[in-house]
């Protein structure tokens, strides 16, 4: 079968490699001159099942209603008139309960899990290199009562056999000396062994590679314009390059697929969540940090990635709008230097901001809808990177016609 994979970011590479992988003849579709240049191109680093957890949570209204007058909460808020973001804000606002908040989280966590043995399946395979570190993650409190909190919500993930060890500041000390300055800063932490980092965009670009040489092709520089249906099917895909037809297609676009869409199916519900990112050289005279962390008070993460630290951080609610400015990295750079005042060179930073493709529930989208030959693979939200392998494998059985691995409840349009 040939199968037309639209996107070329991580979602939609490790989604032509499963199919190669499944024996179908695969051609893959991207705008930009490279894959990797979109959501996937500096994203926080991390392959993380054991953070989780839904953003969609009874503390989440608060947290946006204080950002319409403060700048340093994790959750901005952004009125624009577009009906698209209102519909999709009133259904994030439904899933903010404790019962759906759970459910979600639970959900996730089952692919997250899932994925990171796809993905390590994968590196076994290929071979590929992309800074690629399985020394844990840890997730750290500034104060008492967040991090008491902490421990009581990690217990869902606890509860599905996710490995947690909770430690105090002295053996978080202990277990990341760059740290051992500021303990005193950090009330405690759990750390999540099992957990990982490594560069996204490396990962797709070496991938990208693999699929060329199994026969992919892999066509950048090519923008979808629109879809052509028939009836129940789609029949070909439309592009500023010409007409391309195959068996079946994967939409795989991120925060474009239901724009691309349209009214051919039902509502996707994705839409974009801008964050932030910046790039720090690491030099000899840092004291680096050598396990990935997360500030859970600040909601900043950080990640080593060869010779260089990753930070990133803020879930903005601004619409299709990527633009930035190094004045929007000023709280998150501060709060950095706060904890890991030697970690990096913070005279030489690379900002870059993008659009995670987020679902209200913080579940992708993996199903058929009207069209029963296009396959969604979309809506992975700020864990796209972690979701990325095992989202590609679901697809790769859905086209096949088997089951997949995982139930899907909370991930279809059904």
């Amino acid at each position: 079968m040939h199968v037309l994979v639209l996107g070329g970011g991580v979602i939609g590479i490790t989604t032509a490699y499963e199919l190669l992988q499944d024996g179908h003849e695969v051609t893959l579709v991207e705008r930009e001159a490279d894959v990797a240049l979109g959501t996937s191109f500096a994203n926080a680093g991390m392959v993380a099942p054991g953070h989780a957890f839904a953003w969609a949570s009874p503390r989440a209204p608060k947290v946006l209603l204080r950002s319409l007058w403060r700048d340093d909460q994790a959750l901005r808020f952004r009125f624009h008139a577009d009906p698209a973001f209102w519909r999709w804000s009133l259904r994030f606002l439904r899933e903010c309960t404790a019962e759906r908040a759970r459910l979600n989280t639970q959900r996730k966590h089952r692919l997250c899990t899932y994925s990171q043995g796809v993905l390590n399946e994968i590196v076994a395979q290929t071979g590929v290199a992309f800074d690629h570190k399985q020394t844990g993650l840890l997730y750290f409190h500034r104060t008492q009562e967040t991090f008491e909190r902490g421990v009581r919500n990690m217990a869902i993930l606890r509860d599905m056999g996710q490995a947690q060890q909770i430690l105090s500041r002295d053996e978080i000390a202990k277990l990341d000396p760059a740290l051992e300055p500021m303990k005193d800063k950090i009330a405690g932490g759990i750390f999540s062994e099992t957990d990982a980092t490594g560069d996204c965009a490396m990962f797709t670009r070496a991938l990208a590679g693999v699929v060329r040489a199994k026969g992919g092709m892999v066509r950048t520089g090519t923008t979808v314009t629109r879809l052509e249906a028939d009836g129940a099917r789609l029949v070909a895909v439309h592009t500023d390059k010409g007409k391309l037809q195959a068996d079946a297609y994967v939409l795989a676009l991120g925060i474009w697929s239901p724009k691309l869409l349209g009214n051919l199916d039902k509502w996707l519900p994705v839409y974009p969540v801008k964050g932030y990112s910046l790039t720090l050289p690491i030099g000899g005279n840092n004291i680096a940090p050598t396990v990935g962390a997360v500030d859970e008070d600040n909601l900043i993460a950080y990640s080593r990635l060869g010779d260089r630290l990753r930070v990133t951080a803020t879930a903005d609610f601004a619409g299709y709008n990527a633009r930035h400015q190094p004045g929007d990295f000023a709280v998150m750079t501060r709060k950095m230097q706060d904890i890991l005042p030697g970690g990096a060179d913070y005279t030489r930073p690379q900002y870059w901001a993008g659009l995670r493709p987020m679902t209200p529930e913080g579940t992708p989208v993996m199903d058929t809808g009207r069209l029963k030959n296009l396959f969604f693979n979309t809506g992975h939200g700020h864990v796209g990177w972690t979701m990325s392998c095992g989202a590609a494998r679901v697809t790769r059985d859905l086209i096949a016609g088997r089951a997949p691995a995982i139930p899907l409840d909370g991930m279809t349009l059904h």
